[in-house]
């Protein structure tokens, strides 16, 4: 969340750029700075009953050893009538803190000066372009029917088992998938990530802690009993990881990664756009996520777009970059870039990665901070990628590779397959 020292220094600023998420965040900034004004007389009346307590509590002891009992007894009474009082503006001292964190939570994260104006997915702007757009019939299938043709997926077995949105893959298919997390763990091992397997539900202090609460809570899958949410990106277990963290300086960076199945409910999805792996409320993912001083952030985002890249043309795909512009960014983030492929049959563009700088604004939930050079404490910045999603890469593969002697598969992925075709 925003820091409440920031929004006091500029409220101006900060409303300024939060327009640029198309958020009007005016009425939640000055009640915060007319609550912070209620906080701080609060605070000071409550030091001030504190100190009168002590002073009280010295009368009394002296007075008890003068013997002066009655002028003990109206001492102690003045103590418990300033101890009911105090109690009080404890109580309403609290309220307002509460109040305060509440409106917090729900003010999004400032865009940084490089985000773009604009509405909708139609305001991005294409940031670069590489790899080789495929030549294929027009008679080329879409990921859903090769699924079918070689046995790969059955998403009807799926909605049998549990609903839409579940697929089940099979033989090369599975293996396929397999494949595709194994590669793309080894080579975010290879660029220095430390891997991790996380668990698949948290607890809703973590979901508060990286933005998902009380933002996303309608797209979380919620265990009611346990009070518990399935993960959405493995972003939310592996960054809680550093909940409550204070970092000496030259332990930072800190770059994990991590494979999890990941759990949407999509509420509100529909039409052509959620047909075959487009779509689920379950899929596979692996993610990269780092913890970094904030003067080095930015090229730590750097070097996470030239990996997601890198993976893009490992698998010989066409893909693009955009950068998402105020309207279509996520509540947390403060820089966004994803990267899409080209789906050659369906003739459209799929998301498969986000890579997100959120600066400080994760940091001040989850307490992540670091002693400085001068030992004063700061907070972190947080980054984090998907390198990569599986579905619509695995989407893309299958439809961009389709050959009339079967699906090829690229060549830095046959070591992990065990075949170079599908047929």
């Amino acid at each position: 969340m925003l820091t409440l020292a920031a929004i006091k220094e500029n409220p101006q600023e900060i409303i300024n750029r939060l327009k640029v998420k198309n958020f009007d965040a005016e009425e939640q900034i000055n009640e915060i700075i007319e609550l912070d004004v209620k906080r701080r007389a609060e605070q000071t009346k409550f030091d001030q009953n504190g100190a009168e307590l002590k002073k009280f509590a010295a009368q009394i002891g002296a007075l008890m050893k003068q013997g002066k009992k009655d002028e003990a007894e109206a001492a102690k009474k003045a103590v418990a009538e300033l101890k009911d009082a105090n109690k009080k503006i404890e109580d309403d001292l609290n309220a307002t803190e509460n109040k305060i964190t509440e409106i917090l939570l729900n003010i999004p994260n400032t865009p940084c000066a490089m985000v773009p104006e604009g509405k909708t997915a139609e305001d991005n702007v294409v940031e670069k372009t590489g790899g080789n757009m495929p030549n294929l019939p027009e008679d080329a299938l879409p990921h859903w029917e090769l699924a079918k043709k070689y046995n790969l997926i059955d998403f009807e077995l799926g909605v049998k088992i549990t609903g839409a949105g579940f697929p089940v893959y099979f033989g090369k298919g599975a293996k396929l998938q397999r494949a595709l997390i194994q590669f793309f763990l080894d080579e975010a091992s290879k660029a220095g990530y430390l891997e991790t397997q996380p668990p698949y539900v948290v607890n809703e202090a973590s979901g508060i802690g990286t933005g998902q609460l009380p933002d996303k809570e309608g797209q979380m899958y919620h265990c009611n009993l346990d009070n518990l949410y399935l993960i959405p990106t493995a972003e939310v277990p592996v960054t809680n990881i550093y909940r409550d963290v204070i970092f000496e300086e030259n332990e930072l960076p800190k770059k994990n990664c991590a494979y999890s199945a990941c759990f949407r409910r999509e509420a509100g999805s529909y039409g052509k756009d959620v047909r075959g792996l487009n779509r689920l409320h379950q899929f596979d993912k692996v993610e990269i996520v780092r913890i970094e001083k904030p003067e080095n952030s930015y090229a730590a985002l750097e070097e996470m777009k030239d990996h997601v890249q890198g993976l893009l043309e490992k698998l010989e795909l066409p893909w693009h970059i955009l950068r998402l512009c105020g309207g279509d960014m996520s509540f947390t983030s403060a820089i966004t870039f994803d990267f899409e492929v080209f789906s050659a049959a369906q003739k459209r563009w799929l998301e498969v990665s986000s890579v997100s700088n959120f600066e400080s604004y994760q940091a001040n939930r989850l307490h992540c901070r670091y002693r400085n050079e001068n030992k004063k404490m700061t907070l972190c910045h947080t980054l984090n990628g998907s390198a990569l999603a599986l579905p619509r890469i695995m989407a893309a593969l299958l439809e961009n590779n389709q050959t009339p002697e079967g699906i090829r598969i690229p060549k830095a992925l046959v070591p992990y397959t065990g075949f170079d075709i599908i047929d």
